[in-house]
């Protein structure tokens, strides 16, 4: 089986190598890997870096800023078009076990379309640094697994913030997969589509769950696939301008798209709200939803 690894570069080039170190270490019995590097214009030394550490990953270098849905694709399309049959879509900011991919694997089959693991939070990036005994850091679950709240357009990471303690072991489908780590068939790509550019950043993968759902496949945690997450590292971390932005428009497309009709008006009138007395970036964002602005949109990335 060949898997392509896409991770995609955005002015973070130190997290990139490290990230790539940690692939380097995969155990790949069984595995055809390909790691494949897609940097959105970062005007950075990733090239360099790649080339002299990792010879053999393939570099895209796109001459503009795709966002995280366009470089994503960018790689996933290089993938396919090379007969990869899996392609997992990997943050930068992450550090992988040796077994990731092995796990993963287990997961995909004919009913199965995407496969997602179970992801630590990278030790001094939790939510709450105070919580938490020493002993614990390295083990305190950013994701295991996801779901949606529909009632406010909200995804939730299953066992957020929880020193993991065996809790979330068991394999089982889930109604949310995550962007940072997420096993996709090729065959499931080509039949519903990549990521879809008019997110650019955020909900994307909220998006892509739900059109491989409505395609008749299962999402599928599988908690011994693990690796560690900095949370946020690449936009800003939360709360910022960019997320503002992006967050707002995209959680309205999102919602217009796939909400129940009670959710639908009043997110509406939750987005009347935003223009309103929203903050600067949650007006942008609203607004240009309202006004079909999609992709990268106003924001100056």
């Amino acid at each position: 089986m060949k898997i392509s690894v896409v991770v995609l570069n955005y002015k973070g080039a130190e997290n990139t190598i490290k990230c790539l170190g940690s692939l380097k270490e995969l155990n790949t019995k069984d595995v055809n890997l390909e790691l494949i590097v897609v940097d959105n214009n970062s005007n950075d030394d990733i090239k360099d870096l790649v080339l002299k550490k990792y010879p053999g990953t393939i570099l895209i270098e796109n001459p503009v800023n795709l966002g995280f849905t366009g470089g994503c694709n960018e790689g996933a399309r290089y993938a396919i078009s090379n007969g990869a049959d899996g392609v997992l879509f990997l943050n930068n900011d992450t550090v992988v076990d040796k077994d990731l991919i092995s796990e993963l694997i287990k997961g995909l089959n004919d009913s199965v379309g995407g496969v997602v693991p179970k992801i630590y939070f990278e030790k001094g990036y939790e939510f709450h640094k105070d919580r938490y005994k020493k002993e614990d850091l390295g083990r305190v679950v950013w994701y295991a697994g996801g779901r949606m709240d529909w009632n406010n357009l909200i995804g939730q990471n299953i066992g957020v913030d929880q020193v993991d303690e065996g809790q979330f072991d068991e394999e089982k489908d889930v109604d949310l997969a995550t962007g940072c780590c997420f096993l996709v068939s090729s065959g499931v790509l080509k039949k519903i589509g990549l990521y879809d550019d008019k997110y650019f950043l955020y909900y994307e993968d909220a998006d892509l769950s739900e059109r491989i759902k409505k395609a008749g496949y299962k999402l599928r945690y599988m908690p011994k696939a693990i690796l560690w997450h900095k949370n946020a590292e690449s936009s800003g971390g939360s709360g910022s301008d960019l997320q503002d932005y992006y967050i707002s428009r995209n959680r309205m497309l999102f919602g217009m798209k796939y909400a129940p009709v009670k959710t639908k008006s009043a997110l509406i009138r939750e987005g009347l709200r935003l223009l309103r007395s929203g903050r600067k970036w949650q007006k942008k964002g609203v607004k240009d939803y309202f006004l079909g602005r999609f992709g990268r949109g106003s924001y100056n990335i």
